[in-house]
């Protein structure tokens, strides 16, 4: 069993970074893949990137690739998403995840946060 809680969302400018921090409880997270997802407003949720449980391997979406970082720290039991050059369209809630393996599918996740509000202004 895992308990994800996002945090780190806000109001940032068109450029500017935020990083978002999953703070997880439980005893799995270290063996945990960990996903990012986000959902716009009257859109599908989808995916922004993913890490292996031992964080050697990280896969993003094409839209964020090159911007986003996703890291793992399985001492301090977090997850962050770095996110640089961030543009309007990046505005969504954000969630974490964690599952058995690295997916870009939000099908293969067991756990979710809560979500966080990311708001990109023009």
């Amino acid at each position: 069993q895992v308990q994800l809680v996002e945090s780190g969302g806000g109001l940032v400018q068109a450029g500017g970074s935020l990083r978002l921090s999953c703070a997880a409880s439980g005893r799995t997270f270290s063996s945990s893949a960990m996903g990012w997802f986000r959902q716009a407003p009257g859109k599908e949720r989808e995916f922004v990137a993913s890490i292996s449980w031992g964080g050697g391997s990280s896969g993003y979406a094409d839209s964020v690739k090159g911007r986003f970082t996703i890291s793992k720290d399985n001492a301090k039991n977090t997850a962050y998403l770095q996110m640089n050059s961030l543009k309007p369209e990046d505005t969504a809630v954000y969630y974490c995840a964690a599952g058995r393996g690295m997916s870009s599918s939000w099908h293969n996740y067991n756990y979710w946060g809560q979500g966080t509000q990311v708001t990109v202004s023009s």
